[in-house]
């Protein structure tokens, strides 16, 4: 089948790469012109694992390419996928300037009979706005305009650093739509997609737009529980990770993002809870649960700065070392991350901040300038720090060297806010590790 997705960043690059690996052809298509010239040269402009070589591949098998000319990606393709931006609004709302303004460009390119799906993250009534959008350009009534096109909710459901996987092998497909006959062609779109059993439910548009929203928020949820938890544990003794144990081996709760850490971030999560809060209010649905897992995540990333605070109250000329800027392992993406914070309460505070992450220091780089060193490998940020930080598990920073760590450091202190080390076995090292609801010493309550 032929598509064109609109919409260049992570999940319209990740799905045009998705669909063109199972043979359908594709046309991505972008008003960035850099963009779409670095990706007409096999390039990505974002990191994921796998992207680039399964980008090249397609690209050179014929079945994906891009282009600037959405009419021309509109005018070959059945199906157009819209995979733009919704960023929050000053109000907390999903911004859809950018969805409603691609669907009217679409509907000047519409010729003859085509499915526009809804990809990007949008709130409940969007595709709705979306089909009003385009028969106002086409100067038609809903009963005229059926003959030429029809609007599907799709949501994505992608984790950055496995998003080609979710793509390939994706847990399950959620379509929503209000023509049966429209649901069967999605059903044949995924086909390649879903032959190991993976389930595609189809249902109305409406449930399909709550559906990503619902999904997002009640992980979100679980992460400021489990972090709220932590606290307990830290002013009790107990030690998050065995209660996250006896927790999550109940099949009812599950382990899956019941993590204690430093707080969620990136693209989606802090988003879509505000934007699912200010929905419920629109609607006079108090979403008091929501605003506290908010909350409760603001506060989260504030905990390392509070600890260096805490064990460091005078010290002036502090060196700290970061190991990990991006807001996750196996991305590049800084949005909402949790270093952030700390790096914006370190520089207040004047310290000397020197770090390190395999992907990310360019976006931060862009953000901080020289504020920060960043060095070559984990063990070049070290020499003379009084602190070492963790804020994302990659795993380059999972067994470390100790007996060099401790060595380069000044002072060997860890604050690890991924909870990737033992406290207890680091201390028999002569390392003092504070992790998040592991028990932590008075002083640094």
């Amino acid at each position: 089948m032929k598509l064109c997705v609109v919409g260049s960043g992570y999940v319209g690059l990740v799905t045009a790469v998705g669909f063109a690996e199972m043979g359908h052809t594709v046309v991505g298509v972008d008003r960035d012109e850099g963009k779409i010239a670095l990706l007409s040269q096999g390039r990505s402009p974002i990191y994921e694992p796998g992207l680039e070589e399964l980008l090249r591949r397609n690209m050179e098998g014929g079945r994906l390419s891009f282009t600037t000319d959405l009419g021309a990606g509109v005018s070959s393709s059945l199906f157009c996928f819209i995979a733009v931006g919704t960023p929050n609004a000053d109000d907390g709302s999903a911004d859809l300037g950018a969805v409603l303004e691609v669907a009217g460009d679409i509907a000047k390119s519409i010729r003859d009979y085509r499915i526009i799906v809804v990809k990007s993250t949008v709130p409940v009534g969007t595709s709705k706005k979306v089909a009003e959008t385009i028969r106002k350009v086409l100067g038609q009534s809903g009963k005229e305009s059926q003959t030429l096109f029809d609007v599907v909710s799709n949501p994505e459901f992608l984790k950055e650093g496995s998003a080609l996987d979710d793509v390939l092998r994706p847990d399950r497909v959620v379509i929503g739509v209000d023509n049966p006959r429209v649901g069967e062609l999605m059903k044949e779109l995924y086909a390649p997609f879903t032959r190991n059993g993976h389930p595609v439910y189809l249902m109305d548009i409406p449930s399909a737009e709550l559906t990503k929203y619902a999904s997002n928020a009640f992980l979100a949820t679980k992460i400021s529980f489990i972090n709220k938890m932590a606290e307990i544990c830290d002013r009790t003794g107990a030690d998050i990770m065995n209660v996250r144990l006896g927790m999550g081996s109940d099949p009812r709760i599950g382990m899956p993002f019941l993590y204690a850490g430093v707080g969620y971030g990136g693209s989606c999560f802090p988003k879509d809870v505000k934007a699912l809060i200010h929905t419920g209010n629109t609607l006079g649905v108090t979403m008091g649960i929501l605003s506290e897992v908010e909350a409760i995540n603001e506060e989260q990333k504030r905990i390392p700065g509070r600890l260096v605070d805490a064990l460091f109250p005078d010290r002036e000329d502090l060196r700290v070392a970061i190991w990990g800027g991006a807001f996750k392992a196996e991305t590049d993406d800084i949005r909402e991350a949790s270093s952030l914070v700390f790096l914006d309460q370190m520089i207040v505070r004047k310290a000397r901040i020197a770090l390190y992450d395999p992907e990310a220091m360019g976006n931060l780089r862009a953000r901080y300038g020289d504020r920060i060193r960043f060095g070559k490998d984990p063990y070049d940020v070290l020499p003379g720090a009084d602190v070492l930080c963790l804020l994302t598990e990659w795993r380059i920073f999972r067994t470390p060297d100790w007996d060099r760590v401790k060595a380069l450091m000044a002072r060997p202190v860890v604050i690890d806010g991924r909870n990737q080390y033992d406290p207890r076995e680091l201390g028999t090292r002569g390392i003092d590790c504070y992790g998040i609801g592991r028990g932590r010493p008075r002083e640094a309550r």
